[in-house]
Order: structure tokens, then C-alpha cells, then sequence
């Protein structure tokens, strides 16, 4: 019987800080509480302020909190993919308890054999997934507990990202008075999320154009394969509208807003607006078409990066192509322009729900759902990274705000995707692409 429960999920961008509200009942998630508020202390998504980023989070939480009616104890936050790695660990133990049958224990100790090994100094785990558990030396079993055996093996991912910005982020959190329920690695939420069964099957690059950077990933056979940040975003867009117009950021991000365009093959060259410039009394009249090259010009040179990160690794040839998401995405014409420099299938994905159908919350909403829908196999996995004792499920900590009575809800359990087969897959792409992630993580 699945679960119910109460997630806060929190986003900290370049640009703004976002935080979700959102209930999980029978399997879906009803947002019902949302902040937004202007970033303070971050360059390029890291957090280089903790005081001002402190503050942008209370801003955040405090929208959120009046939206849903609920007073915010715990989060769920977003962990950047800046010099993330993913390597494949395996781990193997001899049952101890005297009726061989497994146990949590025993799950956290196979899961702990697994990711012994020499972490750089200023490197940290950040997560382990399991895959997979043998018991006896039979294969393919997701949930090993109350089985009867001797031995006991597991192959999983384990994630590894740089010390200091996981301490800066658990830092802000914990400044901002709140407790941190989970620390998600947000391409691995954002590919769970926003893909489908097929998709993530066969594989799928998705380009996240924040503010600040441009997040590449690549799920292909239901694992996050590969990431890539590109230090530039949709901040550098407005930046270029600035300096080349000679107006100011505020009016530049006005511009980009309410006539951008991407793709200035289907802007007018006759059609004009005001643009205030520093110096001169009177606004200058500024062409569509003229605005869309400048935007064209930055967003090219993004996507040429990631096309050129995406050939070397033959990702380009996945059949789910490349999906669009974050908050530059919703430039009109990006899709046009990645269609034309991927040379590949492109669409936009916009979250679902309603008041939120915008690109830009696609993180945060990736993060409660991903974190919603974690199994109890993951907790306990995550226990031998983190130390934690081992729970039943973690909870999220809230009060309402008219009694301020604490309630916890235990987070949902599912079954892991254990996989999706058709008859027609492009075996050829296939067998190309499992030789390229082999040799990513031999």
C-alpha cells in the first residue's frame, strides 16, 4: 500500500532560490505550496556567500510556508553536477544472523563493502544507488530482505562530488534553521523524473539551461551514465543584451523576456521597441530582429558545447534524442535553434502542474518527486554513506501553522524500475553505446 507524506523540495539557483511544497498520495504529487525569491551569493551555481544565500533560502521558505499553511522544519535540496562522478561499485558479505535470512542489517553491511575504497581528500560520497543484489549467486533481485542465504552480493553507483560544496550547501541549510532530509543529486532527480520508462531505457541526453550553467546529462539502460556543466547559462544571455544595447540588467532581462527570440530567422525586421539607454534621455528603437541575434549568438555557442561534449560520447545517437529544460528554455526559438544544431530530435519539457507550467521549476519539482518516490532499499543503502541508524523510512518534519502540531510523513516506498523490453530496439546503437559506458566506468 503506498504511503503518503508531506516533501519540501528546495533549488538553489544561480538565479532564484525555489521551494516546493508538495503532498504524495497514491502515487501523485499535489504541489500546494511554492517560494520563489531572487538568488544573493551564488556565481555560475555555486555558492560563494553563505550569509546572503542563507537569506535568499529564508525568503524562499517563507513564501512557501505562507502559500501552503505549513511551517517548513526539513528539506530536501538539490545538489549541483559540478565535477560530480559516477563509478559502479559492487560489494559482498556472509550473512551473520543464525537463520540465514537477510536482514536491514545485513543490507547495510554489503552496502558499506561496496563502497570501500581511497576518496580524494577534498572529495566525499555523496550517495549510492543499488542496483542489483545476488543472494547465492542468483541474479536480478531488487529487495534481498527475508530471503534465505548465505552470501549475499550487491552492484550499485556510487556518487562522489567535491567536499566544499556539499559543506556549503548543508551549511546555508542549516543557517536558515531548517534540517536537511536528503541531499539529491538534481540530474539524477531531473532524469528520473522527467523521462519515461522508454526513454530512460533506451537513453536520453537532457540539457538543463539554467541561470548560471548548463547542465548536460545522458540516462541510457536506467542509469544516469554521464553529466557536464557548461559554467555559462541564461544569465549570460541577458549580460550579452546589456552590453551590446547598453542598458541595464533589469531592462536587458525585460527585454529578453518580453521580445526574445532564439531563432531570429522568425523575428521581425521592421517590428520595434523602446530599450532605455544609459546615457541618453530618450528610449532608442531596437529591432526583434536585431535582439534575436544577440540572443542567438550566446545560445549557440551553448549548444555547441554540449553537442560537442554529447558527439564524443556518441550520445547524439539515442533514440529519445535531447529534451529541454530550465528556465532558458523557455526562450521562444530555443527549441527551433537546438533542432537545427543537435541535428536531432528536440522538445521542451514544462512541469505539469498547475500554477507552475514553466520550465524553470522543473529542478525542484524533480527533487520531491525523485525523493518521494525513494524505496527503503535506498535509505538503508544511504545510511552506510551518511552513518545514519537504519529507519523504516525517513521522515519529513512539518507543523501546521494554526495548531503547530508536529506530524511526520513517512516517505513512500516503490518498487525500482526493473527494466523495459521490446522486441524493437535499435540493437546497433545498443551495442555502440554499452562499448563507450563501459569504458566510462572500467
Amino acid at each position: 500500500m503506498a504511503k503518503t507524506g508531506i516533501y519540501v523540495g528546495l533549488d538553489i539557483g544561480t538565479t532564484s532560490v525555489k521551494v516546493v511544497v508538495a503532498e504524495y498520495v497514491e502515487n501523485q504529487v499535489n504541489i500546494i505550496g511554492v517560494g520563489n525569491a531572487k538568488s544573493e551569493g551564488l556565481n555560475r551555481g555555486i555558492i560563494i556567500d553563505i550569509d546572503k544565500t542563507v537569506e535568499s533560502i529564508q525568503k524562499a521558505i517563507k513564501q512557501a510556508e505562507e502559500k501552503s499553511g505549513i511551517q517548513i522544519k526539513k528539506v530536501n535540496v538539490g545538489l549541483p553536477a559540478n565535477l560530480l562522478e559516477v563509478e559502479k561499485c559492487e560489494g559482498m558479505i556472509a550473512v551473520n544472523t543464525e537463520s540465514k535470512e537477510i536482514t536491514d542489517e545485513d543490507v547495510r553491511n554489503v552496502a558499506s563493502a561496496a563502497i570501500v575504497r581511497s576518496t580524494p581528500p577534498e572529495r566525499q560520497i555523496i550517495t549510492l544507488l543499488p542496483q542489483e543484489f545476488k543472494v547465492d549467486g542468483f541474479e536480478g533481485i531488487k529487495d534481498p530482505r527475508g530471503m534465505i542465504g548465505v552470501r549475499l552480493d550487491m552492484k550499485g553507483l556510487v556518487f562522489t562530488g567535491p567536499k566544499t560544496i556539499v559543506h556549503n550547501i548543508q551549511k546555508c541549510v542549516e543557517k536558515a534553521g531548517l534540517g536537511l532530509n536528503e541531499l539529491v543529486i538534481t540530474p539524477l532527480a531531473l532524469t528520473e523524473s522527467v523521462l519515461s520508462d522508454g526513454e530512460k531505457d533506451f537513453g536520453t541526453a537532457i540539457i538543463d539551461l539554467g541561470g548560471g550553467q548548463t547542465t548536460t546529462s545522458v540516462m541510457y539502460e536506467n542509469e544516469l551514465k554521464f553529466t557536464h556543466v557548461d559554467q555559462e547559462g541564461g544569465e549570460f544571455v541577458t549580460k550579452d543584451i546589456s552590453m551590446v544595447l547598453n542598458t541595464s540588467l533589469s531592462s536587458a532581462e525585460s527585454l529578453k523576456i518580453n521580445y526574445g527570440d532564439a531563432y531570429p530567422e522568425r523575428a521581425s525586421a521592421t517590428e520595434e521597441f523602446p530599450v532605455d539607454v544609459i546615457g541618453k534621455n530618450d528610449p532608442v528603437r531596437v529591432d526583434e530582429r536585431y535582439l534575436a541575434e544577440i540572443i542567438e549568438a550566446r545560445m549557440e555557442q551553448i549548444f555547441d558545447r554540449s553537442r560537442s561534449v554529447l558527439n564524443s560520447i556518441d550520445a547524439l545517437s539515442l533514440p529519445g534524442g535531447v529534451i529541454l529544460t530550465g528556465g532558458a528554455a523557455s526562450i521562444p526559438g530555443a527549441i527551433e535553434l537546438a533542432t537545427e544544431i543537435f541535428d536531432t530530435n528536440v522538445k521542451l519539457y514544462v512541469p505539469n502542474h498547475m500554477g507552475l507550467r514553466n520550465p524553470a521549476f522543473t529542478n525542484v519539482i524533480s527533487i520531491v518527486e525523485y525523493v518521494a518516490k525513494l524505496s527503503d532499499i535506498h535509505q538503508i543503502a544511504k545510511s552506510a554513506v551518511t552513518g545514519d541508524r537504519i529507519s523504516k523510512s525517513s521522515t519529513t518534519t512539518f507543523s501546521s501553522k494554526d495548531n503547530q502540531e508536529t506530524t511526520n510523513a513517512a516517505t513512500p516506498s516503490y518498487d525500482t524500475y526493473e527494466g523495459y523490453e521490446e522486441e524493437a530496439k535499435g540493437e546497433n546503437v545498443r551495442d555502440k553505446l554499452k562499448g563507450f559506458f563501459s569504458n566510462i566506468f572500467d
